[in-house]
């Protein structure tokens, strides 16, 4: 099992690049480096490129405890953090080339398209609630909200969800991709409630066992 240095000197930095390489395709292909470009609708490219991979590191963020225990592997839960910020990265900038390039800071269009497009709705209430789980994500904020924290951070069992949501809605016939992220979540959320669910029954049992006894 990997320590701690070798996690933070060995792993952290390549996760760190991989996490990156979205960004840096959509930089090679607006400068037009190497003869690459984004095709005939630049930024509906720019867009959707950094709302899946925004949704892709959210789902694996959210894949990182069953994984742990899956395989017995304590380590995984210290990349966590770089995952979700980086998934929080990629949907802010999705959200910012919707409103600066595609509506152009257009207030009364952006208004109404929030109100009456459900899936910029549900997309918008997402990163909402992802703001404070990345305000909340340094070891600080962590000593300082204690058990609130976790709490606080149970949020992402809806964000993630809501974002699956926010995508299949968006895309207009082929919506395979949109599928597996939702039954990619259904069974992380599905595992963790069925976790839970022993404890609770033990107790229930032994509740009732002791009413009996007495």
């Amino acid at each position: 099992m990997p320590s701690t240095i070798v996690v933070r000197r060995y792993l952290k930095p390549p996760l760190f690049l991989l996490c990156l390489l979205p960004f840096l395709w959509v930089a090679v292909r607006v400068f037009e480096i190497g003869g690459t470009s984004l095709g005939a609708n630049p930024v509906e490219a720019v867009q959707d490129t950094f709302g899946q991979w925004g949704l892709r590191l959210l789902v694996i963020t959210l894949a990182m405890t069953p994984l742990r225990d899956w395989f017995n592997a304590p380590w995984l839960i210290q990349l966590r953090r770089m995952l979700g910020l980086f998934g929080f990265f990629y949907v802010l900038l999705h959200f910012l080339t919707w409103l600066l390039l595609d509506q152009g800071l257009y207030w009364p269009g952006i208004l109404v398209d929030i109100g009456k497009r459900p899936f910029i709705t549900i997309g918008f209430a997402a990163l909402l609630m992802l703001i404070p789980l990345a305000v909340t994500s340094t070891n600080g904020m962590m000593r300082r909200l204690g058990k609130r924290w976790k709490s606080l951070h149970r949020l992402v069992y809806v964000i993630v969800p809501l974002g699956v949501w926010h995508y299949y809605w968006q895309v207009k016939a082929d919506v395979r991709e949109p599928l597996i992220y939702l039954t990619i979540v259904v069974v992380l959320l599905g595992w963790r409630l069925w976790k839970r669910m022993p404890a609770r029954n033990t107790a229930g049992w032994a509740a009732a066992r002791d009413r009996i006894k007495q």
